[in-house]
């Protein structure tokens, strides 16, 4: 009992068709129960965070003024820099819906805690330790989050598309968490915020708790996150240093991580260059730096929406590398006309290049690193990106003050775009390896494949080999071996038993599965009544991949079942 193969629809076109695509995916990620309350838990944890961070800013300027903001900030990204990639190695080895819900819990009992240190007047390092020790609990959230979102989807447009509302999450919490931060310190007290982030938290463990993966979290070969797998050998440390392996051992991962690199080198740039604009050409203080905040914010909603209308198109590695030279080359705006003009030009286009860089980021990593190393290498890149960010941060000034702000623009224009656009060749390469190869759609469609994960159906559409038969000729012939099972894309044929009648498949259905399973000869005869185009898989990687996943082990041994009654 095959399913019908879906007819082709033309994509549509222009301004009300990208509206359409970005309309139709994101409704795909949210009428996923699973994908749904992953993505609310992610906003419910991000604005509160964002609030929480605004109010520890506060906190911390009005106990020591900017040094001990400046101080504080740079031991945290240190901090966070290092413990990413060795917490991450728990979203491998533990089950990562127990890694997310503990990770909520923990930084709401300590943000509560941090809120009664305040009411009570302790300490000021005390209330600073406790805000960093939040943050480095949170750095495994994020990396789990991300490593688990394949199990939650079905098919690469629809982990591109979660991985696009992610980001776009993550753009209106930047835009959002702070502004509630800063009105709530106004208008009430800073342990306000503290405990709106500690709530937020809560949500955000209770809805991770109800999601249910729709697919297994590994392809049939490897070993499910969270299983008591052997340690790898070297111990603990080597275990925790798996992801760099994985990266360097992989050139398509290291050019992922070299484009994130780069716009993050640009993104702590940007930490000295927005105030550096406020003041200089902006001429509206250091405060003005909320207004290019802002403009940069909105880039990145509208990005986020691009990105994700993008899901379909497969061109994930050209479009991070599109997006990446969006953070770098409109700096030479400003090179060569510095105004306030330029400036907004220069941030918006810079906003909307971020989404195109993180949501292709993930999604790229997500499909082509193993689920057994995912969250390593999540936590790697996060530790990575989290170092060259404050490489950029630190540099800006030396170079603005030997250089001036143009040859400063120019350099980080040049060193950080220039590679964006070399590694395109390279970047167009990978998204042919990316694209689903032909048939994925219909192994897909057929319920003994469809619980398996999307990596283990794109390997077996690139077993499958074409068939034509002419109408009138015979595609299996009862009581010989069985060899391959066999899908239909166009034509029709009838099955037949002892010379007589069955039923007729066509497009999307499917024969061959009975003797391959029940290690008998074929137990009908199968005939193209039209001309017939097929793909057929042989019987070694069928058998390997059905035996390998439980549930379609069981779904196929009911069609075997349903069709032999």
């Amino acid at each position: 009992m095959g399913v019908e193969a879906e007819p082709d629809v033309a994509p549509p076109r222009g301004v009300r068709g990208a509206l359409a695509e970005t309309w139709a995916s994101l409704r795909s990620v949210f009428v996923n129960p699973a994908l749904r309350r992953i993505e609310l838990a992610l906003g419910a944890s991000m604005i509160g965070d964002w609030a929480f961070a605004t109010a520890v800013t506060v906190y911390a300027y009005n106990a020591g003024g900017a040094k001990l903001v400046g101080v504080w900030f740079a031991v945290r990204l240190i901090l966070m820099a290092i413990v990413a990639p060795l917490a991450s190695s728990l979203a491998d080895r533990l089950p990562r819906k127990m890694v997310l819900i503990t990770s909520d819990i923990a930084r709401a009992v300590l943000i509560a805690l941090a809120a009664v240190l305040v009411v009570i007047d302790a300490p000021t390092l005390s209330v600073i330790v406790i805000s960093t020790l939040t943050g480095l609990i949170g750095c495994i959230f994020r990396p789990t989050q991300m490593a688990w979102m394949p199990s939650l989807t079905t098919k690469p447009e629809e982990l591109t598309a979660a991985n696009g509302a992610s980001s776009t999450i993550e753009s209106l919490a930047f835009f959002v968490g702070p502004a509630i931060g800063a009105t709530l310190v106004a208008t009430t007290s800073i342990e306000t915020v503290f405990v709106l982030n500690a709530v937020t938290f809560l949500v955000s463990a209770v809805l991770v708790s109800g999601i249910t993966p729709v697919v297994r979290d590994t392809p049939p070969a490897e070993t499910d996150a969270g299983d008591d797998a052997p340690a790898e050998p070297g111990g603990a440390l080597r275990e925790m240093a798996g992801g760099f392996r994985e990266i360097a051992h992989n050139r398509d991962l290291f050019l992922v991580g070299s484009l994130l690199c780069a716009q993050t080198i640009v993104a702590g740039a940007t930490i000295v260059l927005g105030v550096t604009w406020a003041v200089e050409i902006l001429e509206r203080g250091p405060e003005a730096v909320g207004i290019i905040d802002s403009a940069f914010g909105v880039g990145a909603i509208v990005g986020g929406f691009y990105a994700i209308a993008r899901a379909s198109k497969n061109r994930l590695a050209a479009d991070m590398a599109f997006g990446t030279a969006l953070w770098s080359l409109p700096l030479l705006i400003i090179v060569v006309w510095p105004s306030p003009v330029t400036v907004f030009a220069a941030v918006v286009l810079m906003g909307f290049g971020n989404p195109l860089v993180d949501v292709n980021f993930a999604t790229i990593t997500q499909r082509i690193v193993p689920d057994a190393v995912l969250g390593r290498v999540f936590g790697a890149f996060e530790g990575a990106f989290i170092s060259t960010m404050a490489l950029g941060s630190l540099v800006t000034p030396f170079l603005l003050e030997q250089l001036g702000m143009r040859w400063t623009l120019t350099i980080l224009a040049v060193v950080v775009g220039a590679p964006a656009l070399i590694f395109l060749p390279r970047c167009l390469r990978l998204d042919e390896i990316l694209r689903p190869p032909e048939g994925t759609d219909l192994l897909r469609r057929i319920p003994i494949f469809a619980p398996m994960p999307q990596s283990a159906i794109e390997a077996l559409a690139r077993r499958l080999v074409h068939e034509s038969t002419p109408a009138g000729s015979p595609i299996l012939s009862e009581g010989e071996s069985s060899d391959r099972f066999l899908v239909i894309q166009s034509g029709r044929v009838e099955v037949t038993q002892d010379g007589r009648h069955i039923r007729f498949e066509g497009p999307g259905e499917f024969f061959g599965e009975i003797g391959l399973l029940r290690d008998v000869p074929r137990t009908a005869t199968v005939s193209a009544v039209e001309d017939t185009e097929l793909l057929s898989l042989a019987r070694e990687p069928f058998l390997e991949a059905v035996r390998g996943t439980d549930e379609a082990l069981t779904a196929a041994d009911d069609i075997v079942t349903r069709r032999l009654g």
